[in-house]
């Protein structure tokens, strides 16, 4: 996911996703651990992409306080 496309987001959507990237994230790891997963640079894409969307996230919170 782009972040140009993570900062069209509004806060709740921005939420909503950091969940959904959690899970998904969670489900890779088990993948992972039991053996069952091909491309182990999914884990680092995941891993990126929480990271993007939290900075914004922390970003939009910011300038509204």
């Amino acid at each position: 996911m782009k972040a140009v496309e993570i900062r069209d987001l509004a806060t709740e959507e921005l939420e909503a996703k950091s969940r959904e990237l959690r899970g998904e994230l969670f489900n890779v790891k088990v993948k992972r651990s039991t053996g069952q997963l091909e491309s182990t640079a999914l884990l680092m894409q995941l891993r990126r992409d929480i990271a993007r969307v939290e900075t914004v996230l922390r970003e939009k919170r910011g300038a509204t306080k």
